[in-house]
C-alpha cells in the first residue's frame, strides 16, 4: 500500500536533512507522496524546494509537493511529522533573555525558557492535530519533533490526541556515535534507555547482544569524541549509566549560566544570527538554478551553527567538522526515528526504539499516564515501553521532579491558568524558587501575549 506523509514546518532549517532520509527509504517502505508545508512562504520556497530538489535527486519517482494549505497537506495522510517554532528565533531569544536576567538557565527545553516556548506551540500544534484527526487517515501517526518535546507530548497526550508520539534525535545521535567509534552497524547496537525527553539514562548498551555498558563508560575515547564530552568519567562511574548530554545542564546548573553569561550570547542569538545571514545569502540566488550554490551557502552556515552546538554552555566544541552530502545515504535524526517505526509496521516485524510514549508501569513511581522517554519494542503497530526493573535512585529523584513539573506545565498550558504556571516553575528543578517562579511568570504570559489568551 502506497503511504503518505507530511511534515508540518517543512520550510525550517534542517528540512533537508529530514527529505533525504524520507527520499533514501521511500521505495522501501512504499513512500508515495511526501509534501512539506509551512507558513512562512518564504522559507518554503527557499529550504522546502531545496528539500525537494535533494528528494528528487535521490528519488526521481517521488511524488514531493509544498504548501502552505495544512489541509491540503494532512489529507488522506498515513504519517505526520511536526516541527514548528512559533515565534521564530526572536521569541526563542527572548524566552532564554528573561530567565537570564534571574540568573535561571535559559535553554528552549531543559531550561525555564521551555515553558514559554510550550505555551505558544502547544495551542499551534493542538489545531494541527484536529486537522489531522479530521482529514488524516483513519489510524493515522502523528511524531512530534516540536520542543521542547517533553512538555508538549505531555500536554497533547492530555488534550486527547492518543495518536502523536514524541520523537527525539539526541539518544540515536548518541548510540550512533558510540557505533562509528566502535565501527559496528548503527543497527546492530540496542540500549535500555529512560526517563524523559532531555532527561533520559542509558542502563544498558548492547553491541550485537553483548553489554558494553561499562566498557563504555571506561571507555576514555567518548568523553572526548561523543557527546558524553560534557560529563567526567567520575561522574559516569557513580551513576553507573551513559548520560543524554542534556543533562548537563542539570548537573552543572551554574557552569552553565556562568558559561552563557560570560560569551554574551545565548544559544538563540547564535542560532537566529546564523540563520539571519543564510537566509540573506540564499535569498539573492535562484534555488532551482543555483542549487548547487545554494548547498554550498547551506553547509557553510549551518556547518558554523554545528559547531557552535553546546559551546557557549560548556565551553567544548565538538571535533568532527560539519558536512552534508546530499546523496549520501541517510537512515538517521528524527527522521530515522519514525521511519523504524513505519517500517516495523509494513515489515510486521517487531523492532525496538526510543520514543517519548505513556509510562503504562514501564518505569516504576511514574503514573501511567506520565510521558517518558522511554526504549519500546514496536510490534504490529503497538508500541509497548520496556519495563525498568531498577532504575538508579538519583536518576529517579531526578526524573521525579521534572515529572511534577511537566504535569502542571500541562495543566497550565491546557486551563490558561496562572496559578499551575507558577506551580510547574516553582517545581522545576532549575528555577527552584516561589518567587522566581512568580515573576517568570507573569513575564512570559506578557512576552507571549500575541501568541496565547484567556490566561488568568
Amino acid at each position: 500500500m502506497d503511504i503518505k506523509i507530511s511534515v508540518i514546518g517543512g520550510g525550517g532549517y534542517r528540512s533537508m536533512f529530514l527529505a533525504r532520509s524520507l527520499a533514501w527509504q521511500a521505495a522501501a517502505l512504499h513512500i508515495k507522496e511526501i509534501v512539506f508545508m509551512d507558513n512562512d512562504e518564504k522559507k518554503l520556497n527557499i529550504f522546502g524546494t531545496m528539500s525537494k530538489l535533494v528528494a528528487e535527486r535521490i528519488n526521481p519517482e517521488i511524488i514531493f509537493r509544498l504548501t502552505t494549505d495544512p489541509v491540503e497537506a494532512v489529507r488522506d495522510a498515513d504519517y505526520v511529522i511536526t516541527t514548528i517554532r512559533v515565534g521564530e528565533d526572536e521569541k526563542r531569544v527572548d524566552d532564554e533573555r528573561i530567565a537570564l536576567k534571574h540568573h535561571v538557565l535559559g535553554q528552549e527545553t531543559t531550561g525555564a525558557a521551555g515553558f514559554s516556548f510550550a505555551m505558544r506551540s502547544v495551542p499551534a500544534l493542538a489545531e494541527y492535530c484536529e486537522l489531522i484527526r479530521r482529514y488524516g487517515k483513519p489510524g493515522v501517526k502523528v511524531f512530534n519533533f516540536t520542543n521542547p518535546a517533553g512538555v508538549v507530548s505531555q500536554t497533547l497526550r492530555d488534550m486527547g490526541y492518543d495518536f502523536t508520539f514524541g520523537i527525539c534525535d539526541a539518544p540515536t545521535g548518541l548510540l550512533q556515535s558510540f557505533a562509528r567509534l566502535y565501527q559496528v552497524p548503527p543497527e546492530e547496537i540496542t540500549a535500555g534507555c529512560y526517563g524523559l525527553n532531555h532527561l533520559s539514562f542509558f542502563h544498558s548498551i548492547r553491541f550485537r547482544g553483548k553489554e558494553m555498558l561499562e566498557t563504555l563508560i571506561e571507555d576514555d575515547r567518548i568523553y572526548t569524541e561523543t557527546d558524553m564530552r560534557y560529563f567526567p568519567k567520575e561522574l559516569a562511574r557513580d551513576m553507573g549509566c551513559i548520560l543524554n548530554e542534556y543533562l548537563y545542564y542539570f548537573f552543572f546548573r551554574e557552569q552553565a549560566v556562568e558559561h552563557i553569561l560570560r560569551a554574551g550570547e545565548t544559544r538563540g542569538e547564535v542560532i537566529r544570527e546564523v540563520n539571519r545571514r543564510m537566509l540573506a545569502e540564499l535569498e539573492m540566488l535562484d534555488v532551482e538554478k543555483d542549487f548547487d550554490q545554494c548547498l554550498k551557502t547551506y553547509v557553510h552556515w549551518h556547518g558554523i551553527r554545528s559547531d557552535k552546538y553546546m559551546k557557549n554552555e560548556t565551553g567544548k566544541m565538538r571535533k568532527k567538522p560539519f558536512t552534508f552530502d546530499s546523496m549520501e545515504k541517510d537512515m538517521g535524526g528524527y527522521a530515522g526515528v519514525a521511519l523504524s517505526y513505519i517500517r516495523s509496521v509494513q515489515e510486521r516485524k517487531p523492532v525496538d526504539m526510543i520514543l517519548c510514549v505513556p509510562n503504562q508501569g514501564a518505569i516504576p513511581g511514574l503514573l501511567d499516564t506520565d510521558v517518558v522517554e522511554i526504549s519500546c519494542r514496536i510490534q504490529d503497530g503497538a508500541v509497548i515501553p520496556q519495563r525498568v526493573e531498577q532504575p538508579g535512585e538519583i536518576p529517579m529523584e531526578l526524573i521525579r521532579r521534572v515529572k511534577s513539573y511537566e504535569r502542571y506545565a500541562s495543566k497550565a498550558i491546557r486551563e490558561k491558568d496562572k496559578k499551575a504556571a507558577a506551580q510547574c516553575l516553582f517545581l522545576h528543578p532549575l528555577v527552584n524558587s516561589w518567587s522566581l517562579a512568580q515573576e517568570l511568570t507573569e513575564e512570559y504570559i506578557q512576552s507571549n501575549k500575541d501568541y496565547i489568551e484567556g490566561w488568568s
